[in-house]
């Protein structure tokens, strides 16, 4: 027995949810992959912060229908379609993806959606060479750390400087004195 109109409704209106917290959408060919597939898939996932949606085509197009930033996804809804809707680290779920096609080799990257971009097969990859989340973090307090640092080490060799100068200055007369009483004697 199909599905109520109330039943499409709801899955709409969730889609449409995720759509909204999502930032890229990624279509993938699922055709041959199993419960257990799919599941491994989304415990691969989850991390990331991705959600792995099985729904019909028609459903996820009404869903982008009027929506400028996932209306691009309107052509890869062909076949037998998931969607990969990645609410966090996009880099992350790209690679967490690509490890899951390399040993099921049962599934195709179709595209992918961004900022109402449609991106091909080889955006995506691009995007999964960029650093993680975490890394970006890492490299950011590492490059906060050093200014930091170099900061200090200035402000530290300011009083350091001056006390040299003073030294020197000292020294210079304390030279100058005893020049000069040498030389009245």
């Amino acid at each position: 027995m199909g599905r109520t109109r109330e039943g499409k409704n709801a899955i709409i209106t969730e889609l449409k949810q995720s759509l909204s917290e999502s930032q890229m959408a990624v279509v993938i060919d699922y055709k041959g992959l199993s419960v257990a597939d799919i599941t491994n898939l989304r415990r691969r996932l989850r991390p990331t912060g991705t959600v792995c949606k099985v729904t019909k085509n028609t459903l996820m197009g009404i869903a982008v229908d009027g929506d400028a930033n996932w209306q691009a996804m309107e052509e890869f809804l062909n076949g037998s379609s998931a969607f990969l809707l990645v609410k966090e680290d996009i880099s992350g779920a790209i690679k967490a993806y690509q490890e899951f096609q390399k040993a099921t080799k049962k599934s195709e990257l179709r595209g992918a959606v961004m900022e109402g971009r449609a991106l091909s097969q080889n955006d995506v990859k691009a995007l999964a060479d960029l650093p993680s989340k975490e890394q970006l973090i890492a490299q950011i307090a590492g490059a906060l750390n050093a200014v930091t640092a170099k900061i200090a080490i200035a402000i530290n060799e300011v009083p350091a400087s001056l006390a040299r100068g003073l030294q020197a200055v000292a020294d210079k007369d304390k030279e100058n004195t005893a020049a000069t009483e040498s030389e009245a004697a």
